[in-house]
C-alpha cells in the first residue's frame, strides 16, 4: 500500500515591488522593506525601468541595477514588459522579440530564475487568430531556447481581454498550447484574479480552467478581486476615480487577499502544480497600507496549495 504525503506546492513567497522611479535609484528602500517583512523574494518591476532602448540593454544601468541588488538575501524574479505581444502582427514580431531577449538577459544578468511574461493577444480584426497562434508558440520556442541557455524560466502569465483586444488565451487554452510548445523552460504564471475575469468574460469555470493550466504553473500572481471585467467599454460601470471602481468591485483590482471575491478554498483544492513554484503578491499600490498584515495572509494561502501527485516508477 503506498501513502501520498502532501507536498507543498509553493516554496517561496514574496511581493511585486512598487514601480518607484524610472531610473530604480529608489530600489534600496524597497529592498529594505521586503528584508524587513520576512519575504523570500521581491518581483521587479523591470517593465518600468530604463534599462532597454529599441530592444538594446542600457550595459551602465544594468551594472547599476545588479550593484543594487548585491548583497541582501532576497531572491528575485523579474517582470518583463507588458507590452511584448508574440501573438502581434508578423511585421512587428522580431521587435518583439528582441525586448523580450534583452529582458532574459537582465534575468540572467541579476540572477532572477523566473521572467514573467503576458500571455499573447490579438488586436487587428483581419488577422487569423489560429496564426497568431501558431506566430506565438513559435515564438515562445526560440525565446525558450534563449532563456534555458541563460538559466532562465519564462512563465507566460494569463491575462484577459482588456480594451480592444479581440483574444487571449483562457487558462485552459494557454495550457494547451504550453503543452503543444513542451518546452522545459516555457512555464506558466498562473494570476488566479486574472482567470476569474477573462473567465467572467468568456461565461468559463474559471476552477476547472485554472486547475486545466495546473500543470505548467512555475510561478502565481496573488492578490484579490471580484472577477468583474471593466476596460471602460460601452456597457461596462462607468466610473472616474479608481477608488470607485473598487467601491463597484469592478475591474482589475488588484486587491489584499480576503478583499475580493474569490473563492480560494475552491482554488487551493483544484489547483495543483509542480512542486518548487514562487508565489507573488502582487498589491496595488493605493493598497500599500496593508502590505504587511498581507504578507502572513499570503504566506498561510501559499501554504495550502499542494502539489500534483506523482506516479512512482
Amino acid at each position: 500500500m503506498q501513502f501520498h504525503i502532501p507536498v507543498p506546492a509553493i516554496r517561496a513567497c514574496g511581493f511585486s515591488l512598487r514601480e518607484g522611479s524610472p531610473e530604480f535609484d529608489d530600489v534600496g528602500a524597497g529592498l529594505d522593506e521586503a528584508e524587513a517583512l520576512g519575504v523570500d523574494l521581491v518581483e521587479l518591476p523591470v517593465y518600468a525601468w530604463h534599462l532597454v532602448v529599441n530592444g538594446r540593454i542600457l550595459d551602465n544601468r544594468l551594472k547599476d541595477l545588479v550593484r543594487a541588488l548585491e548583497g541582501r538575501r532576497l531572491g528575485y524574479s523579474v517582470h518583463g514588459a507588458l507590452a511584448v505581444n508574440l501573438m502581434d502582427l508578423p511585421e512587428r514580431l522580431p521587435r518583439h522579440e528582441q525586448v523580450l531577449a534583452a529582458h532574459i538577459e537582465i534575468a540572467a544578468a541579476i540572477g532572477a530564475p523566473h521572467l514573467v511574461m503576458h500571455s499573447g493577444f490579438v488586436r487587428d480584426p483581419d488577422d487569423d487568430l489560429e496564426v497568431a497562434y501558431s506566430r506565438q508558440r513559435d515564438a515562445l520556442a526560440r525565446a525558450g531556447d534563449l532563456a534555458a541557455a541563460k538559466g532562465v524560466t519564462l512563465c507566460v502569465e494569463n491575462i484577459f481581454r482588456f480594451i480592444h483586444a479581440r483574444e487571449t488565451a483562457t487558462p485552459a487554452k494557454l495550457a494547451g498550447e504550453l503543452a503543444a510548445i513542451d518546452h522545459p523552460a516555457v512555464k506558466a504564471t498562473l494570476d488566479v484574479s486574472h482567470a476569474y475575469i477573462r473567465c467572467t468574460d468568456a461565461r468559463l469555470d474559471p476552477i476547472a480552467e485554472m486547475a486545466a493550466l495546473a500543470p505548467h504553473i512555475a510561478h502565481f500572481h496573488l492578490h484579490d478581486s471580484f472577477g468583474r471585467p471593466n476596460e471602460r467599454r460601452p456597457g461596462d460601470v462607468w466610473y472616474y476615480d479608481p477608488a470607485e471602481a473598487v467601491a463597484f468591485g469592478e475591474g482589475d483590482l488588484h486587491l489584499p487577499i480576503g478583499w475580493g471575491g474569490i473563492d480560494w478554498d475552491a482554488v487551493v483544492q483544484m489547483v495543483r502544480p509542480p512542486a518548487g513554484a514562487v508565489a507573488i503578491l502582487e498589491l496595488n499600490p493605493r493598497h500599500w497600507r496593508e502590505l504587511s498584515d498581507q504578507v502572513p495572509v499570503l504566506r498561510a494561502l501559499a501554504g495550502r496549495f499542494q502539489a500534483a501527485v506523482t506516479s512512482a516508477a
